[in-house]
């Protein structure tokens, strides 16, 4: 009984010592820009964004990724397929033949321009970002739309903000692409 005594007096002791200062000195971490953006092109790389964002074309292996459109969206100047087919009123998605473009139950949904030209993310901040990706707000805008399947932001939103900026800063350093997307078709007007 005496040595738990003790034991909880030294405890109490050691805990109400707070006031103390450390004898080591904080140390700041210094972090090399190139390795943040290596790192947002790892993580660009395994979250899968040239799935969809980039036009592809077919190749020995199948789709492979047009390097000087790379994650530029669906392009503009190709022409929109009319949508009319029974299963997408039943609830199923069809993709385009390079996943730049999906029809579904909402319409038709194209993905976005991504490279830091002005009609992709190069007016947007790393806030509009962070809200695009990991909150769906399209372009980042607070009273705007949500973004449109099939773009997964829902599985974005425990990225940590330094993920978020690498990212954002990776985006930012690729060659900017012309190619201004175009809107959501409306079920309607399928």
């Amino acid at each position: 009984m005496v040595l738990i005594a003790i034991s909880v007096a030294l405890y109490i002791t050691s805990c109400s010592n707070n006031n103390q200062e450390p004898n080591e000195e904080k140390t700041t971490v210094t972090v090399n820009p190139e390795d943040v953006v290596k790192h947002g092109e790892y993580l660009v790389t395994i979250i899968g964004c040239n799935d969809c964002h980039s036009p592809k074309k077919m190749g020995a292996n199948g789709p492979e990724i047009i390097p000087e459109l790379m994650l530029s969206g669906y392009p503009s100047d190709r022409p929109i397929v009319k949508f009319d087919n029974k299963m997408i009123k039943e609830g199923f998605a069809m993709f385009y033949p390079d996943l730049t473009a999906t029809a579904g139950p909402w319409g038709v949904s194209f993905a976005g321009n991504l490279t830091p030209d002005e009609t992709g993310i190069g007016n947007w901040t790393e806030e509009h970002f962070k809200k695009a990706i990991k909150q769906g707000k399209y372009k980042g805008l607070d009273g705007g739309r949500m973004l449109l399947p099939p773009m997964p932001w829902y599985n974005f939103t425990s990225l940590k903000d330094d993920d978020v900026h690498a990212i954002f800063m990776y985006l930012k350093s690729i060659k900017p692409v012309e190619n201004i997307v175009p809107a959501p078709v409306t079920p309607d007007k399928m």
